[in-house]
């Protein structure tokens, strides 16, 4: 019996209303109807409670194809995660050019390293691109660390293209206004975010 149906009898064995098992449940009443219509699914951790909740363990409450559904969308999820993990975190690595002296400053006939903090002598609109880049993809790294459960559609589909988009522009930003060092850096991040995307596809 499929796990709609087979939840749907449970329930009413117990003479539980949808609201009611809800409740038990810590969930919505939308989800336990759409469970019950099969328009959704329960996550991993809901079927464990659904389980826990009617005595059952979580073999007796899926078929094997199921549960073989069940595992693929469980390491999607984990795939996922993970790749939202390491984009956030080297989002949040472009903050190090703040910091660390990967800028070249000329003074005269010299060229020192300098951070972009202590980035001097350089017109102020490229200073301002520089920092509205950088601060953009720390921000876009907290988001994408904070948000990892987040189901909202709009963000599911724009947050990848967004990192990557904002990445792309400080590697060209830092290309033409002739920053090496920078540049070299920023795309090393940008290529490892490359891979993992090419490794959970």
């Amino acid at each position: 019996m499929e796990l709609n149906r087979k939840l749907q009898e449970l329930r009413k064995q117990r003479g539980l209303t949808q609201e009611e098992l809800a409740r038990a449940l810590y969930v919505s009443r939308t989800a336990v109807s759409k469970w019950e219509s099969g328009r959704g699914y329960p996550s991993l951790d809901s079927l464990r409670e659904i389980a826990r909740f009617f005595s059952l363990t979580v073999d007796e409450l899926l078929s094997g194809d199921e549960l073989l559904a069940v595992a693929e969308r469980a390491q999607r999820q984990e795939k996922k995660r993970f790749c939202d993990l390491v984009y956030g975190l080297l989002d949040l690595g472009a903050l190090l050019l703040l910091f660390l002296p990967f800028f070249a400053l000329r003074t005269g006939d010299t060229v020192e390293q300098a951070s972009l903090l202590a980035l001097g002598h350089i017109p102020t609109y490229l200073k301002v691109a520089y920092f509205v880049l950088v601060i953009a993809m720390a921000v876009t790294g907290v988001a994408l660390l904070a948000l990892q459960d987040c189901r909202a559609m709009l963000w599911q589909r724009s947050k990848i293209g967004l990192s990557f988009a904002l990445h792309l522009a400080l590697v060209l930003l830092l290309i033409v206004s002739r920053q090496p060092y920078a540049a070299v850096f920023v795309f090393l991040l940008l290529a490892i975010k490359t891979l993992v995307l090419i490794r959970s596809r």
